[in-house]
């Protein structure tokens, strides 16, 4: 494991400013020294973990053409992942402030990358939850994360956009994830909609209270499964009754 005290500070390393290069490869050289820095043991103050996800969002704003946003989004997603413990939850929670403050400059054409770096930030989540066998301590990080980030619901510095868009990708991922089935253990399905169920509460505006329900009525989820309908063979017309 490496050292902080060998290691420079982020605002030091040139891959920051790198990040948002015009050139592509040069990006990509960025993004690998990046993984390698986040894997050390080292101390990641606030400040800089945003001054990070801002160079990350322009990554993003660079990237042209389906296929390499789809590989971007990914490769942006799995960070958390390899981010040393300590700094982990810090950093997905930079995410999400930089995300809610750019969200409003993002255009319409750049939009549909940025929601499919939004859902795999997700899916992100509900994956380490996976991976850390579902135990209630790693399950509660991650919610508390999303909990005061996309999905607080007083926080007028989260653009409503975005929270639509976490909402509707939420069962989706708790589906990728495994949390719908025999996969999951150790915590129960409540705990993992329950910032849903706050928001569906507590929420200023209406359409996100609406929003919230409609995917807590999802029939994916346990209890909101339709019942099949039998219908009985039609023995044909018999005639008026007498």
């Amino acid at each position: 494991m490496t050292d902080s005290a060998s290691t420079p500070d982020l605002s030091q390393t040139p891959f920051v400013k790198q990040l948002a290069s015009p050139d592509r490869q040069t990006r990509q050289n960025a993004l690998d020294s990046l993984r390698t820095y986040l894997s050390g043991r080292r101390s990641l103050p606030e400040d800089a973990l945003l001054k990070l996800h801002t160079a990350l969002f322009y990554t993003m704003w660079l990237t042209d053409r389906p296929l390499p946003q789809q590989s971007l989004a990914s490769s942006l997603a799995a960070l958390p992942a390899i981010t040393h413990k300590s700094n982990r939850i810090a950093f997905t929670a930079a995410f999400w402030t930089t995300m809610a403050r750019e969200w409003t400059r993002i255009d319409v054409l750049r939009m549909e990358k940025f929601l499919l770096l939004t859902r795999r930030y997700v899916g992100a989540a509900f994956a380490q939850c996976a991976d850390g066998g579902w135990k209630a301590g790693v399950v509660e990080e991650q919610m508390k994360v999303l909990r005061e980030g996309p999905l607080e619901p007083t926080a007028t510095g989260v653009p409503n956009g975005m929270r639509y868009h976490v909402i509707d990708v939420w069962v989706d991922e708790l589906e990728r994830a495994g949390a719908l089935g025999e996969k999951r253990k150790g915590v129960e399905l409540e705990v993992l909609l329950k910032p849903l169920e706050v928001l569906a509460k507590e929420s200023p505006t209406k359409s996100v209270r609406t929003k919230c329900k409609e995917a807590l009525a999802d029939e994916r989820l346990p209890g909101n499964e339709k019942e099949d309908v039998v219908m009985e063979e039609d023995e044909g017309w018999g005639g008026f009754a007498e």
